[in-house]
């Protein structure tokens, strides 16, 4: 299963469908985010689609010697502006892909708009997610819910974007939900009521073990978003802003004006996709090699070219020599960012303590650790919350809690009033009263008998002893153990087999450390393939519920 591959199939498949002659891609503002985190434009180019549109532009030019390949959401507003496209064309022949499901009602109004016989194809291709990663994907979406409930037009979203991943992978599954969760159940019902209304859609060839969709609430896990991360992605992310792999380091102190913005991307970046998911000192390691790698590499002084020979050597080596110093600068100017930020901004220091709140129980030590980074300067506003924030949630019921003089030190620090009030807010938004899951207290003996036998091995690195909460509930799910009063599964029938093909899609967003969770688990479970996706994806940025 790779979402990336699925939606870049897709789009091949598009433009073959067209045939050879120059092309124009027109998109809306969501499938141009789609297609331009699996293809870069020089590759899209390379298919003889020379110009990109929006739909709703209203300034475009007649180019009645292009053919037009529209690429849209099957919204009400992209079936209005097709439609007038269409009674006005402007260009020769139209081919039309939605991506996602599409009503008769909708297509018979683009016939009737179509009467210059202008429109050759009109297909639906099931790309209605942003591919992150091969086992990531995102809807891209913010604020699903009012409190525990959801927002109707989000509902709906979601279950759009998680069946146009299901088609996509050709997977019709079994589906279970966090039983805690209203807002899992009602998705889950969505989901399932699709499956039923599209039925031949989703009519793929029977597997020997149906593969299963399982459906989570953020509230479950609240500690995870909240703690710095240590690999490339995840760092990336979260201290520059990742952005449909684009990065903005137009405020990095003395950049480059050609690195202003700078795309990240596995599939056209060997350095990048080999330290995706290493850690921070062994990413400084590699910069070194390939700095070294490079200066080897590099012409040396004014090369003599006195010879047809000697010119086509030096036109033939030059790209490659182009492009891995394009790729040296990009690197080593994200990774000197990255560098600074965390020396300013104390993360090292910060991260300690962050998961010390999270995997030790020892309060007075967190207690002191807490407290001397609220009162270190250098410290930033947002970390010092942070802290706040998973002391609030690991100590919640203390008898010893320090909480109302942790929040004293936020007051004197000048914290907004806006960052106080998301203390509040997380313990209310995933506190033990709401979890269904016992996130911190192990209060069975196996539990304990691991936690005692992880304490006793110790851990390789202080600033990753942290794993998140749906590790556990995959290594359970995989294993066959998964309790069903905790995620029961919709209609009556059940797996008799350990799952093989799981998707699991988590209401509130997922974050890049249990996308890590999920990629280690794929190369370590033979015949397991698991897919991770969400509303959004994040590390620390959680938008807390209202």
């Amino acid at each position: 299963m790779n979402v990336t591959l699925a939606v870049k199939q897709y789009v091949s498949k598009m433009i073959e469908t067209s045939g050879s002659g120059m092309k124009v891609l027109l998109m809306d503002r969501e499938t141009t985010s789609v297609v331009s985190v699996v293809y870069s434009q020089s590759e899209i180019l390379q298919k003889e689609v020379y110009l990109f549109e929006r739909i709703e532009s209203q300034n475009r030019e007649p180019m009645k010697h292009l053919k037009a390949l529209c690429f849209l959401r099957p919204t009400k507003e992209n079936v209005e502006l097709l439609v007038q496209e269409l009674r006005k064309p402007k260009y020769s022949v139209y081919f039309i892909f939605f991506s996602n499901v599409i009503s008769k009602s909708e297509i018979k109004a683009l016939a009737e708009a179509d009467e210059q016989e202008v429109v050759a194809e009109v297909q639906e291709f099931y790309g209605d997610f942003i591919a992150v990663n091969p086992h990531l994907f995102s809807l891209n979406l913010t604020g699903v819910s009012r409190g525990r409930s959801w927002e109707p037009s989000m509902l709906q979203r979601c279950t759009q974007g998680l069946t146009a991943v299901l088609l996509s992978l050709k997977k019709c599954p079994m589906i279970r939900y966090q039983l805690s969760s209203d807002l899992s159940k009602r998705l889950a019902e969505s989901v399932k009521q699709i499956i039923t209304k599209e039925y031949e859609l989703f009519d793929f060839r029977k597997t020997e073990v149906p593969p299963l969709l399982l459906i989570l609430d953020r509230s479950d896990d609240t500690i995870t978003p909240l703690l710095n991360q240590w690999t490339y992605q995840a760092m990336v992310h979260e201290l520059l802003g990742l952005n449909n792999n684009r990065i903005d380091l137009s405020r990095v102190p003395g950049v480059n004006k050609d690195l202003k913005e700078v795309v990240l991307s596995a599939d056209n970046d060997e350095f990048y996709a080999n330290n995706l998911y290493l850690n921070f000192g062994e990413i400084g390691t590699n910069i070194k090699n390939l700095m070294e790698d490079f200066q080897k590499k590099r012409p040396k002084g004014q090369q003599k070219l006195e010879s047809i020979s000697d010119m086509k050597a030096f036109v033939e080596t030059y790209p490659q020599f182009k492009k891995m110093s394009g790729t040296v600068s990009k690197h080593v100017t994200v990774v000197g960012e990255l560098s600074r930020l965390v020396s300013e901004r104390v993360l090292m220091e910060v991260s300690e303590v962050e998961q010390e709140l999270a995997c030790q129980g020892d309060h007075s030590n967190a207690s002191q650790m807490v407290r001397r980074m609220l009162q270190n300067p250098r410290v930033s506003e947002l970390d010092a919350v942070r802290l706040v924030m998973l002391y609030a949630l690991r100590y919640e019921r203390h008898t010893n809690t320090i909480l109302p003089a942790l929040k004293g030190e936020l007051e004197r620090r000048g914290t907004s009033e806006h960052l106080k009030q998301m203390v509040s807010r997380v313990v209310d938004f995933g506190g033990k009263r709401v979890r269904g899951s016992d996130l911190i207290t192990a209060n069975d003996a196996v539990a304990i008998t691991k936690q005692f036998f992880k304490g006793l091995k110790g851990v390789e690195n202080v600033y990753t002893q942290h794993q998140p909460l749906l590790h556990d509930t995959l290594d359970q799910l995989i294993k066959g153990r998964l309790k069903d009063s905790q995620f029961p599964y919709l209609g009556p029938s059940s797996l008799r087999d350990r799952p093989q093909d799981i998707i699991v899609f988590v209401i509130g967003g997922a974050t890049y450390e249990e996308a890590l969770t999920v990629y280690n688990l794929n190369r370590t479970s033979p015949g397991v393939r698991i897919v991770l996706g969400a509303a959004t994806y994040t590390i620390q940025g959680v938008s807390w519920r209202k």
